[in-house]
């Protein structure tokens, strides 16, 4: 099953068949990029707690692909909260495999981000 963000209208073939690839090592596999900055943990103060290294970092994307039966258990048997269907699997105890996503592949959240989108199309033609 792929499991894709309507906020990330950017993605492409590739993407997808790169998932579906990845996805036949565990089941479960996520596009992900590594992050370019620096990742800080701060307190409830704004108080720097750990600098996290960057080299283990990456930023998730999607899409999210699972086995049926995978993504279907975990939606069956994990009642905490999560940020995504990935976080759902990993709950369950299954391994995601994290294939290369694409920069491109942004996510629509502010209207900085329409601008960027309308340039990244502009340059596809």
């Amino acid at each position: 099953m792929v499991i894709h963000d309507g906020a990330r209208p950017l993605v492409d073939k590739k993407l997808i068949n790169d998932g579906l690839a990845a996805a036949q090592e565990t089941g479960a596999a996520i596009a992900a990029v590594p992050v370019k900055d620096t990742i800080k943990e701060v307190s409830g103060e704004n108080i720097v707690t750990l600098t996290l290294p960057r080299r283990q970092l990456w930023a998730v994307q999607t899409p999210q692909i699972f086995r049926y039966d995978i993504i279907t258990a975990a939606h069956r048997d994990v009642f905490e909260d999560v940020t995504d269907d990935a976080a759902l699997v990993e709950k369950s105890g299954h391994r995601v495999k994290v294939y290369m996503g694409n920069y491109d592949n942004i996510k629509i959240t502010t209207p900085g981000d329409l601008v960027l989108a309308e340039c990244l199309l502009e340059k596809r033609g």
